[in-house]
């Protein structure tokens, strides 16, 4: 189930008892049959946390395939919002 496997990372995994109180709040409002485990990872740094999805978008845009995906303003333009289902299926 996805509410038993939810991570929280980013700048807000910073927040002291962000994660006590995302738990909380989802037990509130889903149904007790439902498992909810939020879990911190306490295994990487804080500067880690902070800037993951910056080094995790930079790791996926230096991957060769990655340039296929791109859509230039001119695509959009032509194409409108149709485009990132054609390019990003």
């Amino acid at each position: 189930s996805l509410y038993s496997n939810l991570i929280v990372t980013g700048g807000n995994s910073l927040i002291v008892g962000f994660t006590d109180r995302l738990n909380h709040d989802l037990a509130q409002n889903c149904p007790s049959t439902i498992k909810i485990r939020v879990s911190n990872p306490n295994y990487s740094t804080s500067t880690e946390r902070r800037f993951g999805a910056w080094i995790g978008g930079s790791i996926v845009s230096s991957l060769g395939t990655f340039q296929q995906l791109w859509i230039s303003k001119g695509e959009y333009e032509e194409s409108g919002k149709s485009i990132v289902d054609r390019k990003c299926p």
